[in-house]
């Protein structure tokens, strides 16, 4: 995320003496992405951010995954999934590739201190208020947040609090009072920024971006945590390992840079809208390896005269389709069973279009109340075990209106 931000306490010169009161140097630390020439932040420990005493294996099975065989389009129902523990081991994980793993999580509890060490991580807040707490600071998240997770930023969740733009941004309140959460886990393979046609070449926002830097929220100050040890479980690309920290890692009195967690919320994107349908991309969000996020979210319908505002019907020629419903008015997925909480599967090989009688509705609307995050992958998903549990198997079968009640691998 190339805007530079600066927190807390900082040296006039980046790798100069910078001391503590009772005379010890600060220990600097640089956080940066492919190999020094990308983005980076140095950041300042009051302890050494080596100092491990301790390192163990957590033996944890890998989710077993199934391909989408017999190739169909699914619909899942992520509210039919029991809730209950915290933002990191209660992921339930519903499709998966090479380059991205999606997950569900409804968390009623405070995670441990993580660190992911294989990508960057994009979270979205379905319903319910947390505070990110991090090396960089803290965050208040609320319904409708997209949270960026750097790769490698050690971090925990606190559920309920003051949450974050669910009230001034339309957000619909928390769930459960503020003590549940509920939210969609994109883990990448790599890093995942704001669209490139969206940026100058130096990184800034340009005029036609639906949404910019003023919509972005970071930490603003630092976050100490007193602890003479401390625990951080870390996932890499061998398995999971748990490191004891001789101190706590959230030790930071300052950093300044342009790569840390920042939060927006799908209030503030600006819909590109025009004369007639606009494709997909014109609601990309964020794009990561081999993937893309995109925010579909109320808007003006076309205003040519002739104009049809539902979708027209489309091969993903190759890219499997995600799309997350998460408020308002499904209007070309009337009579296809989609609620709030559906997860659609649309993959690369098969035809899709709004569900029977759906265009000719559309024709004479003037705007639509839908909201929902799509993930497109340029790689085919598989399926967890989450999926497996919430199918609805009758979808593929709506545009002939036909039901049937084969399910994931069924011949």
């Amino acid at each position: 995320m190339a805007y530079y931000r600066q927190v807390g306490e900082i040296p006039h010169k980046r790798h100069t003496q910078f001391r503590r009161p009772d005379g010890g140097l600060y220990a600097e630390e640089l956080m940066g992405v492919e190999g020094f020439s990308s983005d980076a932040s140095l950041l300042y420990h009051r302890h050494l951010p080596t100092a491990i005493t301790a390192a163990e294996p957590v033996q944890r099975e890998p989710d077993p995954l199934v391909p989408n065989h017999p190739l169909k389009p699914r619909h899942l129902r992520t509210h039919q999934l029991k809730g209950g523990g915290d933002m990191v081991d209660a992921r339930q994980l519903l499709m998966a590739n090479d380059d991205v793993r999606l997950s569900y999580v409804v968390a009623d509890a405070s995670s441990p201190l993580y660190r992911n060490a294989i990508g960057d991580e994009v979270v979205y807040v379905e319903s319910g208020e947390a505070i990110f707490e991090s090396v960089y600071g803290a965050i208040a998240v609320g319904q409708g947040d997209y949270l960026v997770i750097p790769t490698s930023t050690t971090h925990r969740w606190t559920i309920g609090g003051e949450g974050g733009r669910s009230a001034a941004a339309g957000g619909r309140g928390s769930e459960a009072n503020g003590v549940t959460l509920r939210a969609l886990v994109i883990e990448a393979s790599g890093h995942v920024a704001p669209p490139k046609r969206y940026l100058s070449s130096r990184g800034q926002f340009l005029e036609h971006s639906p949404y910019c830097e003023r919509d972005l929220r970071g930490p603003t100050e630092p976050l100490i945590a007193e602890a003479d040890s401390a625990e951080v479980l870390v996932r890499h690309r061998h398995g999971m390992t748990r490191y004891t920290y001789g101190h706590h890692p959230f030790d930071v009195v300052g950093w300044d840079g342009c790569l840390y967690p920042y939060a927006f919320n799908v209030a503030d994107f600006e819909p590109i809208t025009g004369r007639i349908h606009q494709p997909p991309p014109v609601h990309q969000t964020f794009e990561g390896p081999n993937f893309v996020i995109c925010s579909f979210v109320p808007r003006k319908f076309d205003y040519h005269p002739e104009g049809i505002p539902a979708p027209y019907n489309h091969a993903n020629v190759d890219s499997d389709e995600m799309l997350f419903y998460v408020g308002g008015d499904f209007m070309s997925r009337k009579g296809a069973g989609i609620e709030l909480g559906s997860i659609s599967l649309h993959p690369s090989g098969f035809t899709h279009g709004p569900q029977p009688g759906s265009v000719e509705a559309s024709i004479g609307k003037d705007a639509t109340d839908e909201l929902a995050v799509m993930v497109d992958t340029f790689r085919p998903l598989h399926f967890g075990p989450a999926a497996l549990s919430c199918e609805d198997p009758g979808y593929a079968w709506t545009w002939a209106g036909g039901v049937e009640t084969e399910a994931f691998g069924s011949h």
